[in-house]
């Protein structure tokens, strides 16, 4: 099937401009991203501002039917914004992957939309009649990463428009085409100015993190990057929810079938190659399970097809960006020069190019080795034996981080072991899973702040109580 170019022809600057994107797959450019600059930045957040009122006073009604409208216009082009997103951000068509992201993207959308936020009534003693309404905040600046741009995307702008919010975005340097693409697409519905992306360096994130007119800032990506920007608001007392770096933990319980549980590890740990915040990172499983834990594993890795995302057949793709290969394989190296098993995969697949990793499984690794400590964020997973459950948990909350964790086995016994990690989601029997309805945040090093829900609506709103 050819590609059709449209949307990126669209959001590409012009031969000779901008910088070039090219597919991680392939190496071959597919097209120039618009450079904007700081004096760019501060005019979109100024138009922004200005288009804001209007967008609130047409109430949450109104709003509802925009969006509803701009979530059909993503379903109209899905197709082609699922071959842009392959072919920038690497992940395959098919699978939970491109395709996948884009479906996520206008059901999302319509969920956010839909969902009702009613005053609530604090206090009615027949003297005294206080209610809590929630409105809009202003301006809402959103940075995302390059793992999920467009489904991030729609996480930042989606509950932030249905309150009466203008949006600013500003897409990661790895992947801004397809964001581009996406804000294009909603902008064919949205009145003017109410959604802005801004496609620039680190200097324009910077600014929209400190900007005096920015009310809100969400961000999805490292910690260190959370931290600078909490510094940078400071400064405009901006409200924040960071969404942040993690390693998340997996607890595999004796009373666990390894056959049954395999595929739902597989997929918890490498959904988009491993590139996912809130992917299992570090396994620890019970020594009596843990020979048939890896070997089920081992074979599901070594049936799941790697390559080309635009290929139909594949449902695994290479690393999206040179830096993130080298973080991957210095990890995996370190873990075999400390003695580590790799049972499957090791090195990289160069016969695939320059950026393919293969599926790694690290056995007989232990705490301490940077494989287990430091998040990973790729195709490589450390799996450690342990014999005790107490020592498992202290192993899974030792890190200063905890955005997910998730245990395997029965679910009685399983959830007196989640109510003591220290995570801001723990799933039984799967990992990885979000819901447009139920809220999703970190702990510790991972970031603060809910969004999903009418908790993450409240987050892009402020309260208001009405007394009297």
């Amino acid at each position: 099937m050819p590609d059709n170019t449209e949307l990126l022809d669209r959001v590409s600057a012009p031969e000779g401009a901008g910088r070039p994107i090219h597919d991680p797959a392939t190496g071959a450019e597919i097209g120039r991203a618009p450079e904007a600059s700081v004096d760019d930045l501060d005019a979109a957040i100024a138009r922004a501002r200005a288009a804001q009122p209007a967008w609130d006073a047409l109430g949450h009604d109104a709003r509802t039917q925009v969006l509803l409208r701009a979530a059909d216009a993503i379903d109209a082009r899905a197709e082609e914004l699922a071959r842009l997103l392959s072919r920038e951000q690497g992940k395959p068509l098919n699978g939970p992957n491109a395709r996948f992201e884009i479906g996520a993207c206008s059901s999302w959308l319509r969920t956010s939309a839909t969902l009702p936020l009613e005053p609530q009534v604090v206090v009615d003693d027949g003297e005294t009649h206080a209610e809590l309404h929630y409105r809009a905040v202003g301006v809402v600046g959103a940075i995302g990463p390059w793992n999920w741009p467009l489904m991030i995307g729609i996480w930042q702008l989606a509950p932030a428009l249905r309150m009466g919010n203008t949006v600013v975005l500003k897409p990661s340097e790895y992947t801004p085409l397809s964001v581009l693409a996406l804000v294009s697409v909603l902008n064919e519905v949205l009145p003017a100015d109410v959604l802005i992306a801004v496609s620039g360096g680190r200097e324009v994130g910077a600014r929209l993190a400190s900007h005096p007119d920015v009310d809100k800032i969400m961000f999805t990506g490292s910690t260190a990057t959370g931290r600078r920007i909490i510094e940078s608001s400071a400064g405009n007392l901006a409200r924040l929810t960071l969404e942040l770096g993690g390693n998340d933990a997996g607890i595999v319980l004796p009373s666990a079938d390894p056959q049954a549980i395999a595929q739902d590890l597989f997929w918890g740990a490498f959904i988009n190659t491993g590139q996912t915040c809130a992917a299992l990172k570090r396994l620890y499983v019970h020594d009596s399970i843990y020979d048939a834990t890896v070997d089920a594993l081992a074979a599901i890795a070594r049936a799941t097809p790697m390559g080309n995302g635009l290929d139909e057949d594949n449902v695994l793709g290479p690393l999206q960006n040179k830096q993130q290969f080298d973080i991957v394989n210095r990890l995996v190296e370190d873990a075999k020069a400390n003695g580590a098993r790799i049972v499957t995969g090791g090195s990289p697949a160069t016969e695939l190019g320059a950026l393919f990793y293969p599926i790694t499984l690290v056995a007989d690794v232990a705490d301490g080795v940077a494989l287990v400590d430091e998040e990973q964020f790729g195709p490589a997973l450390p799996i450690v034996r342990y014999s005790e459950v107490d020592d498992a948990i202290a192993s899974a909350n030792r890190l200063d981080v905890g955005l997910g964790g998730s245990v395997w086995g029965d679910r009685d016994e399983a959830l007196a072991v989640a109510a003591r990690m220290q995570a801001g989601t723990v799933w039984i029997n799967s990992h990885g899973g979000v819901h447009p309805m139920i809220p999703f945040g970190g702990v510790k090093g991972s970031g603060y702040g809910l969004e999903f829900g009418v908790e993450g609506l409240k987050a892009v709103a402020v309260p208001q109580i009405i007394n009297g």
